[in-house]
């Protein structure tokens, strides 16, 4: 039996209550694209800047994450949760108009990335608690429908505001307004489902996984995800050594270190963006307008990709989507050469963001398949987060290289470390497929392809069940 990720949803609305996540992904969106031009523009601050309140929040958001985890287990309010989630967005994002100083930008910011992991996995159990197991691959679909066309609503909304206003500040009072109306409308659209789960159920179910993932591709928001806690205690790194040798032979261990190369790219990359746009010249709606045609291409690509993943196998898939995005980090290393003209600018990065968005559409779901077949028959909440550890130490990573790079290097010099890092990833997303296709299936005849054969193309759930 082959498995797939339902990524079209059947319907576009599973449930009325759905509609509760656009408002709050429309806020989060917009205030992606808002702080740094908040840092560059109001504030007078530099790319160094950027770099260093990108590290505090994901510094935060990793920090507690695990509490907010442990809380949710502890606590099965999912309703609670989101409210908290969403209101203290907005009541953030509203006292971030009144900032002054960096310092109390970064501070608040921190706060925000505090409380960011509060809804992140109340979202996925709650619709895993309110949904049957047929109705939960359309629910799913429908979700991450609902979260783009917010994401895209976001852009816009920042799109016009600043096309007929510089004053950002003011704007953050919309985006704040936006994050309200999703915590009224979950208040008072939705009951807690019939029964409850544990965060760690999350992670036997292939659409949940995915949804999860894909935070970070919607809004390029990082936050991990434990379903089993991690133990810091004495002997872990013994522990994880211990694990390491007895995965030598599993794909998992090269799945997780491309991944994290990919996180700690797109890190570095997104971070900087904003910057490199602004010092090209480009006005505020101009940049709003660039991050539009990646969420766009995202939303258009999205829902197409559990086909795709299906009939060309997501081996292919996922090196293909990691060299895509490797050429387009490289393509915009290249326009620093060039002195555009603030049209000509625009126009380019237009075309090279929205490849990179359709790039990370195709990924998220090609990789999440690959990852979720190696977990079948083990202990999957531990290794999901070992995998997602990696992620945050990714995001923190990405943005304090950015932050060095930014005092002693460049822009050209961080998009071709983003391509070069994708560009050694490849060969282990090849190993990865060539380590999964002889556990599963022995080893490949002389001189075949192994990384191109359909047995590896499709998960067959039965049998890596019994895998070792």
């Amino acid at each position: 039996m082959a498995l797939s990720l339902r990524t079209w949803p059947g319907r576009l609305l599973a449930r009325s209550w759905l509609l509760a996540f656009v408002p709050i992904n429309a806020a989060a969106s917009g205030f992606g694209v808002v702080l740094p031009l908040l840092i560059l523009i109001t504030l007078h601050g530099t790319w160094a800047d950027v770099a260093l309140a990108a590290t505090l929040y994901n510094s935060a958001v990793i920090l507690m994450s695990v509490a907010w985890g442990h809380l949710s287990d502890r606590y099965p309010v999912r309703r609670t949760f989101l409210v908290i989630n969403f209101a203290g967005f907005g009541v953030l994002y509203a006292l971030l108009a009144f900032v002054h100083t960096l310092p109390e930008l970064y501070a608040i910011y921190a706060v925000i990335g505090a409380i960011a992991p509060a809804g992140a996995s109340a979202s996925n159990l709650l619709i895993l608690e309110k949904f049957t197991d047929g109705e939960r691959p359309n629910a799913f679909a429908s979700y991450q429908e609902m979260c783009m066309i917010g994401s895209i609503v976001g852009i816009l909304v920042g799109y016009f505001w600043t096309l007929a206003s510089n004053a950002l500040l003011n704007l953050l009072f919309l985006l704040a307004a936006l994050a309200v109306v999703s915590a009224v409308a979950v208040w008072f659209g939705i009951r807690e489902g019939p029964r409850t789960f544990p965060s760690a159920h999350v992670a036997k179910q292939p659409e949940s996984l995915l949804s999860r993932i894909r935070d970070l591709a919607v809004n390029r928001i990082s936050i991990p995800f434990f379903p089993t806690r991690p133990s810091l205690g004495p002997g872990a790194w013994s522990r994880f050594r211990s694990w390491a040798r007895a995965e030598l032979r599993h794909e998992l261990p090269l799945i997780m270190i491309a991944s994290f190369l990919f996180n700690l790219s797109g890190n570095l990359y997104n971070i900087s963006y904003t910057p490199f746009l602004y010092s090209a010249g480009l006005a505020a709606s101009a940049i709003f307008l660039v991050n539009l045609s990646n969420n766009f291409a995202q939303t258009l690509i999205f829902p197409f990709t559990g086909g795709l993943s299906t009939r060309l196998g997501p081996d292919r898939l996922v090196q293909r989507a990691t060299y895509l995005r490797a050429l387009g980090y490289l393509a915009t290393a290249g326009f620093t050469f060039v002195a555009f003209t603030e049209p000509a600018a625009f126009e380019a990065n237009v075309g090279i963001y929205a490849v990179l968005g359709a790039a990370i559409a195709v990924y998220t779901t090609a990789s999440t398949l690959m990852l979720y077949r190696g977990l079948v028959g083990r202990d999957a909440g531990s290794l999901i987060g070992i995998n997602t550890a990696l992620g945050g130490v990714a995001a923190v990573g990405g943005a304090a290289l950015s932050g060095i790079l930014a005092i002693f290097g460049s822009f050209r010099l961080v998009f071709l470390v983003s391509g070069g890092l994708l560009l050694i990833s490849l060969p282990l997303w090849t190993a990865a497929s060539i380590a999964y296709t002889r556990r599963r299936f022995g080893p490949a005849p002389p001189g075949s392809r192994t990384e191109e054969t359909a047995p590896a193309a499709k998960v067959d759930v039965s049998a890596a069940a019994n895998a070792p």
